[in-house]
């Protein structure tokens, strides 16, 4: 998946500049798309303001400006609603607790390593999809690999792929085909094969959207074009449709 659209957008906002040079390489280097850079908080609101597609930001807590990252994290709580990571060197108590009030979904302390970087970005996605902040900043997290691989976002489903996450708009989802261990995204323009079972990916699907039609097949329903016996047509491709699922189907045509 090289398409930048299916990138996860990171936000970096951090003053020391050899600092912000090593994380941009590392998280650009993990598949991951560099938004933008900004070093104080005008910077980034600005950015945050003329780039809705940003997904994460990672905020160090120390930065110029009149707002620290703390502050800063207000404003993104309530204006733009996105998730973030703390980056610090200070874990005194005071500025433990300030962090803490404002619900971060993951933290680094400096230094860090590649393996740290991708675990505190998977650990941001987690938290902000089940809407649990981060509370403790001295226990070294790690990652489930069963369970954290399909994430919904907002209207994304953000799916793991070597290590980091990629995203595909809900809206742009054709139909899924699953093959053992693995799931099939179809586009209309790409397909993308995840190692996930598609049962996980079902459990993160909006029902109002999505419905399965075979074992093996679940199809968006506002891209249906038509159907005839046992089949359904998304623009040229056909997907089967079950004894088991065949009523829920035709259920879906008495209110399209």
């Amino acid at each position: 998946m090289n398409n930048t659209n299916h990138k996860v957008n990171i936000l970096v906002v951090e003053d020391e500049f050899l600092l912000a040079e090593d994380i941009i390489d590392r998280l650009t280097a993990m598949n991951y798309n560099i938004a933008g850079h900004a070093t104080s908080a005008d910077e980034a609101i600005k950015i945050l303001d003329d780039n809705p597609t940003i997904d994460l930001l990672l905020l160090d807590i120390i930065i110029k400006g009149g707002l620290d990252g703390i502050e800063l994290a207000r404003i993104i709580n309530e204006k733009y609603q996105l998730p973030f990571i703390f980056l610090t060197s200070n874990a005194d108590n005071y500025m433990v607790e300030r962090a803490k009030s404002v619900n971060p979904y993951a933290y680094m302390l400096k230094p860090f390593n590649d393996r740290q970087v991708g675990i505190a970005i998977e650990m941001a996605l987690v938290n902000y999809a089940e809407s649990t902040p981060e509370t403790n900043f001295n226990i070294e997290r790690e990652t489930n690999a069963d369970t954290n691989n399909v994430l919904q976002i907002k209207d994304c489903l953000f799916l793991k792929k070597d290590h980091h996450y990629n995203k595909v708009f809900l809206k742009d989802i054709l139909f899924i085909e699953a093959d053992n261990n693995y799931s099939t995204l179809y586009t209309e323009n790409e397909k993308y094969l995840y190692s996930v079972v598609m049962k996980k990916v079902e459990q993160q699907l909006p029902p109002e959207l999505f419905m399965r039609t075979h074992r093996s097949f679940i199809v968006n329903t506002r891209r249906i074009d038509g159907y005839e016996g046992n089949q359904l047509f998304i623009g040229p491709h056909r997907i089967p449709i079950s004894k088991s699922h065949k009523e829920n189907v035709f259920k879906l045509f008495n209110t399209i």
